[in-house]
């Protein structure tokens, strides 16, 4: 556990009945802690079959709608998303002894708004998202490099955002907070939809 670090056992009657407010204060306290990447997560994915593949992607954003990624939307995991809409995420700072998983159905993100993301990502990685064909199998590293120079050649200064690439966001069904204890003995408090409101259950650890 990190030096300096205190941990308070979770108690489910004290907790706020929302579970992004204790996602936002532990993601503060993530980046507090000097973690690598705080918002990376690994998201799994299921085909039609029900065979699970799973990869890190990055956290872009977060709200009451749900956890928002962007990816090439002709990836594999794009691909298994719009067959079997359903996926999973899991955040760990193993500096503070915590991780949080959620599940839940995925949407695609608005236009718009992936449209401002886009703008805010350094043109080097948007010549990259456009030169990539992401999951297929490419010939050479030199035939990759060799597209980003096409790329760049085409467009100058201005890269605008491509129609295969865009925002996925997972609109959480359930929401779990592990926080490691003494002995072993953690806790695992797990929000769960309920209507319009959440259900909050604890787990065995």
């Amino acid at each position: 556990m990190r030096r300096g670090y205190r941990r308070v056992p979770l108690d489910e009657r004290r907790l706020p009945g929302d579970p992004l407010v204790i996602f936002d204060e532990w993601f503060d306290e993530a980046v507090a802690s000097g973690a690598v990447e705080p918002n990376a997560m690994v998201l799994a994915t299921a085909d039609e079959s029900g065979r699970p593949s799973a990869r890190i992607v990055l956290l872009k954003g977060v709200d009451e709608r749900g956890f928002a990624f962007y990816t090439n939307l002709e990836s594999r995991k794009a691909r298994e998303l719009a067959a079997n809409p359903q996926a999973a995420l899991c955040l760990g700072w193993l500096e503070l002894e915590r991780q949080v998983r959620v599940e839940g159905t995925v949407e695609p993100v608005e236009r718009e708004e992936s449209e401002a993301y886009w703008g805010s990502r350094p043109r080097e990685s948007q010549l990259s998202a456009w030169a990539s064909p992401q999951s297929s199998v490419v010939a050479s590293r030199a035939d990759l490099e060799r597209g980003v120079a096409e790329i760049a050649a085409r467009f100058g200064d201005v890269v605008p955002l491509p129609e295969f690439w865009g925002g996925l966001r997972v609109v959480p069904e359930s929401v779990e907070f592990w926080q490691g204890g003494p002995g072993r003995l953690h806790d695992r408090l797990r929000f769960r939809r309920a209507g319009d409101g959440w259900t909050i259950e604890r787990l065995g650890p």
